[in-house]
């Protein structure tokens, strides 16, 4: 079977918020994190994308922790790196980007908007949980650029139709190395909701030659694979996403929601990228 009918399964092993009360599993320090990148390869993930935590679950870009991660990983898999440019909610512009000129990691978030961004229980419509996620068009341009000069290959982070124009317009200034590389995020309150049409639009509007990935928040996380797997995309799980295997059975790990991808991707008559295949996939710059 070819690359080009190859599914990269990318694993988000922990987020900013998701924490251990909610999921014993969800990894804190260096040592799990590693544990839990390891045995996402094993399973069939070709990248993990990192928020990296300190023991007590805070999300940090101390480069003394975040190069254990870095180091640890390389050092006992060939999983392709994703650090997040996000790190967590208030972080200045210049804590959050510096992940990426201290690592240069394969790939890394970049978000392309400001917007509200909430955990919401559903069912009542009551917010849980909010703050602004800040992203300017001109952090979005400084982030690429630090990215460039990284050769490190931007994850383009989409939560809403308006996020994928905002990468349009600053794509007319050829900022960008081309082809883009995007991921959709199905289900934060305050973005985009998973279903046809939506999909569809997203896919209706970026570059014809760009590649994509989806993952769903909560329940949405299996069926965006599904719709992603079934639409020649990649698929993105992991208990940054969602905590639950299926009803309210926990994940026993990120590498259980990697499982659960692989065989999505199989029933779509596909099989997992390797690493070096999801390089391709991805255009990663050369090293």
């Amino acid at each position: 079977m070819s690359s080009g009918n190859k599914a990269v399964i990318t694993a988000a092993l922990a987020g900013a918020r998701t924490s251990k009360e909610q999921n014993p599993a969800v990894p804190y320090g260096a040592p799990e994190i590693i544990e839990e990148a390891v045995k996402c390869y094993n399973s069939g993930a070709a990248a993990v994308h990192i928020h990296v935590r300190d023991r007590e679950g805070r999300p940090t870009e101390d480069p003394r922790l975040v190069g254990e991660v870095v180091e640890g990983i390389r050092a006992r898999c060939p999983i392709l790196i994703n650090l997040s440019s996000a790190i967590a909610a208030g972080k200045p512009p210049e804590a959050r980007i510096s992940v990426v000129k201290n690592f240069s990691p394969d790939l890394a978030s970049l978000n392309t908007s400001t917007m509200n961004f909430a955990r919401a229980d559903w069912a009542t419509g009551k917010i849980v949980y909010e703050t602004v996620f800040t992203n300017t068009f001109q952090m979005i341009q400084d982030f690429n650029a630090e990215m460039k000069k990284a050769r490190t290959k931007p994850e383009i982070e989409v939560y809403d139709i308006g996020h994928v124009h905002n990468v349009l317009l600053l794509r007319r200034q050829g900022i960008f190395e081309e082809p883009l590389l995007f991921q959709f995020v199905f289900g934060v309150a305050g973005g985009i909701r998973l279903d046809p049409l939506s999909f569809a639009h997203f896919l209706c509007e970026i570059p014809p030659d760009a590649v994509w990935s989806a993952c769903g928040i909560g329940p949405n996380s299996f069926r965006a694979c599904m719709m992603a797997a079934a639409n020649g995309g990649n698929l993105r799980v992991g208990l940054e996403d969602n905590l639950y295997l299926t009803g309210k059975t926990l994940a026993r790990g990120n590498w259980e929601l990697v499982e659960r991808a692989v065989q999505i991707a199989r029933l779509a008559d596909r099989e997992p990228a390797t690493p070096e295949e999801a390089r391709e996939i991805f255009h990663l710059p050369k090293r």
